[in-house]
């Protein structure tokens, strides 16, 4: 089986989730969501972000 992982840049990821790309990076940072560090920044996978819908991002979309 040939399965390639897809990334997506923060504001792709921001845009998948339908929150604002500081969220996404405050994510990022406190470690709820992960990312990959590539070249040119960070990356987030798809899976990563199927596990976000999946939950309903209840844990990180909500402002403090």
């Amino acid at each position: 089986m040939n399965t390639k992982t897809t990334f997506h840049t923060i504001p792709e990821s921001a845009w998948i989730l339908g929150v604002s790309r500081n969220t996404v990076s405050r994510a990022i940072r406190t470690g709820t969501l992960r990312a990959t560090r590539c070249r040119t920044g960070l990356r987030v996978s798809s899976a990563e972000l199927a596990k976000a819908l999946q939950d309903g991002g209840a844990a990180w979309t909500t402002c403090s």
